[in-house]
């Protein structure tokens, strides 16, 4: 982390991630992006669907491989680079074939490595393979639901989980929030940890760079009038006026309240919940 020194209130406390050290160039490969627009919170109709979501820098698209769908195939790291539409880190591939594409980047990758997707392959990281073949206790990340669905979990900066066994056809991860859930073994993962550890350590400094990010500002429920908000009404600061804390739209919310749909489809995958409240340990 490269902290600045208090030259204007916005700098004073502000941390910045040194990526001079860990990228490798500034430009992405023009035939993996695109155009983007993003949604600013509204659906197809233009209503607003989610709050305090909107403006942010212009931004390019990179088209990320998460199927990996090329198989027995060496590729080498060419370059580490920067994605603005995550918070991990990517990285330029080529395949012995001479096709490239981007990769979510594991921890400890560097230019000239080599990765490889194959039931056979060591568990390296990088490396991607079944869960079926990566023996207990290995970190992985970029993990499958359903086979040859493509890359669903574990793929935010810093992020990894870990398989803890093997039982009846599913391998048992651990994930990240310390949820312990059943994944088929046919599904594949990639071995070892995303990349930008230090993104949680980041202090943005100032309001501005929330708003660089696409970030609006959020308005307390205890500041709105009764019709806006459960919360809403009173002169001066007034206290809820309920038991529990209450959603926009008056459910129910903290202290330990189960969100989870009660009956969804994969409930009976999840071997032990996650840990609610507190500091969680991995």
């Amino acid at each position: 982390m490269k902290k600045h020194k208090p030259t204007s209130a916005g700098r004073r406390g502000m941390s910045v991630i040194s990526y001079r050290a860990i990228l490798t160039t500034d430009t992405p490969h023009k035939p993996l992006t695109a155009g983007y627009t993003r949604s600013h919170g509204r659906n197809a109709f233009g209503r607003l669907t989610t709050r305090s979501v909107g403006g942010g820098h212009k931004r390019r698209w990179r088209d990320i491989d998460f199927k990996y769908d090329k198989q027995v195939i060496p590729a080498r790291v060419e370059s580490i680079e920067y994605d603005p539409n995550r918070t991990s880190f990517i990285a330029l591939i080529c395949y012995s074939d001479g096709e490239r594409r981007y990769v979510i980047a594991p921890q400890s990758i560097k230019v000239g490595d080599t990765m490889i997707n194959s039931a056979s392959a060591p568990a390296k990281a990088g490396n991607r393979l079944p869960l079926a073949k990566i023996p207990v206790g290995t970190f992985v990340y970029n993990i499958e639901l359903k086979p040859q669905g493509g890359a669903k979990l574990v793929r935010s900066a810093g992020n990894y989980a870990e398989v803890v066994a093997h039982d009846a056809g599913y391998a048992l991860i651990k994930m990240p929030s310390t949820e312990i859930r059943r994944i088929d073994e046919i599904g594949w993962a990639s071995v070892g940890e995303v990349s930008n550890p230090e993104h949680r350590l980041e202090n943005l400094g100032k309001a501005g760079r929330n708003r660089w990010l696409g970030v609006r500002p959020k308005v307390r429920g205890t500041a709105m009038n009764p019709v806006d908000h459960p919360h809403g009404g009173g002169e001066g600061v007034q206290g809820r006026g309920h038991r529990r804390a209450r959603t926009r739209h008056g459910k129910n919310t903290g202290k330990g309240h189960k969100t989870r749909t009660p009956k969804k489809y994969s409930n009976h995958l999840i071997v032990e919940r996650r840990r609610v409240g507190g500091k969680k340990t991995k």
